[in-house]
C-alpha cells in the first residue's frame, strides 16, 4: 500500500509541475486554449481526483 501510496505521489507532482508550466503556455498562445482546451481540462481532473486519492490513501498508510 505504501508503494502505491508513493507512485501516487510522484505522480501528482508531475503533473503539477506540467500544469504550472502548460497553463501559461497554452493561455498567452493565439490559439493555445482553443487547441488544448481539452487536454488542460482533463488534466485538472486527473489532478483533482488525485488529491482525492492521496487524501484516502493517507489514511491507509499511517
Amino acid at each position: 500500500m505504501l508503494l502505491i501510496f508513493q507512485a501516487s505521489i510522484l505522480f501528482l507532482i508531475l503533473l503539477s509541475f506540467f500544469l504550472v508550466v502548460a497553463v501559461p503556455v497554452f493561455a498567452a498562445s493565439p490559439n493555445g486554449w482553443n487547441e488544448n482546451k481539452n487536454l488542460l481540462l482533463v488534466a485538472s481532473a486527473v489532478w483533482t481526483v488525485l488529491v482525492l486519492v492521496i487524501g484516502v490513501l493517507n489514511y491507509s498508510v499511517i
